[in-house]
C-alpha cells in the first residue's frame, strides 16, 4: 500500500520539478514558435493575406498557420486584431478558427512522442549552434530545435515531479473524485480542464500536464478525454480577453470561438460514454496512453470542424444579429493594433502594412478634396472641416503605427522583418507629412479668402495644373507602394524632376509678373508658398518610392503578399 504522506523535502522537490518543468515546457513552446515563424513566417503572412470567403481555404489556412505557431489562442488573438483592423471579415475568421482547432492538436502529438530523455541533449546541441553561429537563418533554425528540446526536457522533469503521486492514497482518492463515472463526473472533469486552462492560458500546457499525469498512472484514459474536452473550452479565454475594447466585429471573433467550442462540448457531454466507445473502436488499446490522448484530441476537433464548417455563414449571421454595431458618419481611423498580435511578427507586419496603405488612401482623398475646393473657389464649411479632420486622423494613425512597430522592433527579429518595419515607420511619416502640406495649402487659400482677395484666372489655372501633376505623381507612388513595384522609382524620379521644372517655371513667371505690374503683397507671398508646398509634397512622395525600392531589395520575392481589394 502506498504512503499516505510525503516528507516536506519530497513535497518541495515534487513541486519544484512540476512547476519548473512546466515553465521550461512553456519556454520551449515560445522558442519553437519564434524559430518556426522566423524561418517560415513569410509564407504564413502570404497565406493570411489571401484568405477569402471560401470556407475550405480559410480552414486550411487556420490549420497550417496554427501548426506553425503551435497555439490556437495566438491564432485567434491574431484574428481579433485582423478583423478589428478591417483586414479580414468575421465570416473568413470563423473558417480560420475551425482550421486552427485541428492545427493546435499538433502540440499534443509533439508531447506524446516518447523521446523526453533526449530533450537535454537536443537543447545542448541546438543551443551551441544558437549561441555561436553567425548565419541568421541557421540561428533561428537552432532556436526551433532548442525549443523542441526544452519541450521534451520540461516534460521529463514534470514526469519526475508527479511520479510519487501514483502510489499516494490521498492523491489517488482526490483524482478518483473527478473520474467521469457518470454525467456529473464528466461535467466536473470538463470544468476542471476549462478552469486550469483559462488560468494558465495555454491549452498546450494543460494537455501536456494531462498526458504527464496519464503516463504516471495518476489518471486513466477516460478522465484524460474529459479533461481535454474542458481544455478545449478554457483555451477560448485568451482571445476573449484580447477582444475587450475592440470593435463589435472583432469581439464577435472571440464569441465565435467560444460558441463553437462550448456547443461542441455540450453536444458531446450527454453522449460521452458512446463517444468513449467510438474512441475505443478507432483507437487500438495497445497504443501508448499519450498517443491515445493525442488521437482523442484530434478526433474531437476533426468532428467539431465537420459539424460546424458547413454552417460558418449561419454562425456569422447569428453573431451579427446578436451584436450590432452603431453606425457613425465619421471617417474611420486606426483605433486598434493589438500588441498581443506581436507574438506572430510576420502577421503583425502585414497588419501594420495595410494600415500604412490606408494612410495613403486617405492622403489621396485629401488631395481630391483640395482640388475641388480650389476649383470651386468657394469652399463649404463641411469640406474644410472634413480636410482638417482627416489630417488629425492621419496624425493619430501615424502615432499608433509607430508605437506598434516600436514594440515589434523591440523583439528578436530576423533582419528582413526589422528592415520592413523601419521602412513602414518611414512611409507613415511621409504620408502624414503630405497631409500637413495639404492643410498648409488649404490655410493659404483661406487666408487669401478672409482678406477678400483671390488669385487671377492665370494663377488659378497654374495652381490647378501643378495640383493635377502632383496628384498623378501620388497615384504612381501609391500604386507602386501597394504592388511592391521597385521599377516605379525610375519613373517617379523622372516625373518628380518634371514637377520641379513646372514649379520653377511658374515661380519665374510670377516673379516676371511682379516686375511688370503692381500686385497685392499678400498675393505676392501666398502664391509662391502654395507652389513650394506642392513641391514639398512631391519630395515626401518620392521618399516613399525610395523606401519601397530599398525594402524590395531587402525582402525576397516570395515574401511579397497579395493586397488585392485593399484600395
Amino acid at each position: 500500500m502506498g504512503s499516505t504522506f510525503f516528507s516536506s523535502s519530497l513535497i518541495v522537490q515534487m513541486i519544484s520539478n512540476f512547476i519548473g518543468g512546466l515553465c521550461i515546457f512553456l519556454l520551449g513552446m515560445k522558442y519553437l514558435s519564434d524559430g518556426v515563424q522566423a524561418v517560415a513566417g513569410e509564407k504564413m503572412r502570404k497565406m493570411i493575406s489571401k484568405v477569402t470567403d471560401n470556407r475550405l481555404a480559410a480552414c486550411g489556412t487556420g490549420l497550417v498557420v496554427t501548426s506553425i505557431i503551435q497555439s490556437s489562442s495566438v491564432t485567434t488573438v491574431m484574428l481579433v486584431g485582423l478583423v478589428n483592423a478591417g483586414v479580414m471579415t468575421l465570416q473568413q475568421s470563423i473558417g480560420v478558427i475551425l482550421g486552427a482547432d485541428i492545427g493546435t492538436t499538433i502540440t499534443a502529438w509533439i508531447v506524446a512522442i516518447k523521446i523526453t530523455k533526449y530533450g537535454l541533449i537536443i537543447t545542448g546541441i541546438s543551443g551551441f549552434f544558437y549561441l555561436f553561429t553567425k548565419n541568421e537563418r541557421h540561428r533561428f533554425i537552432a532556436m526551433l530545435f532548442m525549443g523542441l528540446g526544452l519541450i521534451f526536457f520540461g516534460l521529463l522533469i514534470m514526469e519526475k515531479g508527479v511520479e510519487p503521486f501514483r502510489t499516494h492514497e490521498g492523491f489517488i482518492a482526490l483524482f478518483s473524485s473527478f473520474s467521469p463515472k457518470n454525467v456529473f463526473g464528466v461535467i466536473k472533469c470538463v470544468l476542471v480542464g476549462a478552469l486550469v486552462t483559462a488560468t494558465i492560458q495555454s491549452s498546450s500546457a494543460t494537455i501536456a500536464i494531462t498526458i504527464t499525469l496519464a503516463r504516471a498512472g495518476v489518471i486513466d484514459f477516460d478522465t484524460s478525454v474529459a479533461l481535454v474536452l474542458g481544455q478545449n473550452v478554457g483555451t477560448t479565454i485568451t482571445a476573449f480577453m484580447a477582444s475587450l475594447g475592440a470593435n463589435v466585429q472583432a469581439r464577435s471573433v472571440a464569441y465565435a470561438h467560444i460558441l463553437i467550442k462550448v456547443a461542441a462540448v455540450f453536444i458531446i457531454i450527454p453522449f460521452f460514454f458512446p463517444y468513449l466507445k467510438l474512441l475505443e473502436i478507432v483507437i487500438h488499446g495497445g497504443i501508448e496512453i499519450a498517443a491515445r490522448i493525442a488521437l482523442a484530441h484530434t478526433i474531437f476537433n476533426v468532428l467539431l470542424v465537420l459539424a460546424f464548417l458547413p454552417f460558418t455563414n449561419s454562425v456569422s449571421n447569428l453573431l451579427i444579429r446578436l451584436f450590432k454595431e452603431r453606425k457613425t458618419g465619421e471617417v474611420l481611423a486606426l483605433t486598434h493594433l493589438d500588441t498581443r498580435i506581436l507574438e506572430t511578427p510576420m502577421v503583425s507586419l502585414e497588419q501594420s502594412r495595410r494600415e500604412v496603405l490606408r494612410m495613403g488612401e486617405i492622403t489621396g482623398t485629401m488631395l481630391n478634396e483640395l482640388n475641388e475646393i480650389i476649383s470651386n473657389g468657394d469652399a463649404k464649411k463641411e469640406q474644410i472641416d472634413l480636410l482638417f479632420k482627416q489630417e488629425e486622423i492621419l496624425d493619430r494613425m501615424q502615432e499608433e503605427i509607430v508605437i506598434f512597430l516600436q514594440h515589434l522592433l523591440s523583439l528578436e527579429l530576423i533582419s528582413t522583418i526589422t528592415k520592413e518595419a523601419q521602412e513602414q515607420i518611414r512611409r507613415a511619416d511621409e504620408y502624414e507629412s503630405v497631409s500637413d502640406y495639404i492643410i498648409s495649402i488649404l490655410k493659404l487659400h483661406l487666408r487669401l479668402k478672409n482678406a477678400g482677395l483671390a488669385f487671377d484666372h492665370e494663377e488659378k489655372m497654374e495652381i490647378l495644373e501643378l495640383h493635377a501633376a502632383v496628384y498623378d505623381y501620388y497615384r504612381i507612388i501609391f500604386e507602386a507602394h501597394r504592388e511592391h513595384d521597385i521599377n516605379a522609382l525610375i519613373t517617379a524620379k523622372t516625373r518628380g524632376d518634371a514637377i520641379t521644372h513646372t514649379f520653377r517655371r511658374m515661380r519665374s513667371r510670377h516673379l516676371g509678373k511682379m516686375a511688370e505690374k503692381q500686385l497685392d503683397p499678400l498675393i505676392c507671398t501666398i502664391y509662391p508658398d502654395v507652389l513650394a508646398a506642392y513641391r514639398r509634397i512631391k519630395d515626401h512622395l518620392l521618399n516613399i518610392a525610395e523606401a519601397d525600392a530599398e525594402e524590395v531589395k531587402e525582402v525576397p520575392a516570395y515574401m511579397i503578399a497579395n493586397t488585392d481589394g485593399l484600395a
